[in-house]
């Protein structure tokens, strides 16, 4: 199991306290909060000492925290990109907005991206509460490679063109 699979399942057996303490720290800094420190010490940094390959500490945070505001099933497969193309609006005005708001995602650097992930996460939980958080993991530990916000732009083309839906 790689060590971002242990992260992700590490994730899901957070108890609802704990998930209320990093839903309250949404936005905020990793050193804004000495609970909120402490709680993600203890998640990360076991599987860091055993893994270099656990995913960096930014991501990680980043995405406890997606995770804490929407803790939705995480079922392979079921890309961010992909399920955000599937789950458009039907409206022509909302649907350009919506696209819209997924091309400013694709060109935020990481340290800026958290609200619009968090909409995003928001919206598939709302639509269709299926998410590959392990995929989101490893892509968002690479988000400055331009590859990587192709692939996410080539995801969210090809669900839209097959007509797939929520």
């Amino acid at each position: 199991m790689s060590a971002t699979n242990q992260y992700i399942d590490v994730l899901r057996r957070l108890n609802t306290g704990e998930l209320d303490t990093l839903r309250r720290l949404g936005g905020r800094g990793l050193d804004e909060s000495a609970d909120g420190f402490d709680l993600f010490a203890g998640l990360w940094w076991p599987l860091r000492e055993r893994s270099e390959r656990a995913p960096r500490r930014a991501v990680a945070w980043l995405v406890a925290k997606l995770y804490a505001h929407s803790p939705i099933p995480h079922l392979p497969d079921y890309y961010l990109a992909r399920q955000l193309g599937r789950c458009q609006p039907n409206q022509d005005l909302a649907r350009q907005r919506y696209q819209q708001r997924f091309d400013r995602l694709l060109v935020l650097p990481l340290p800026l991206i958290e609200p619009d992930l968090r909409w995003s996460v928001s919206w598939v939980s709302s639509n269709d509460p299926k998410l590959d958080w392990v995929r989101l993991t490893d892509d968002l530990s690479i988000w400055e490679r331009e590859s990587t916000r192709l692939k996410w732009a080539k995801q969210f083309l090809q669900a839209y063109e097959r007509e797939e839906s929520c």
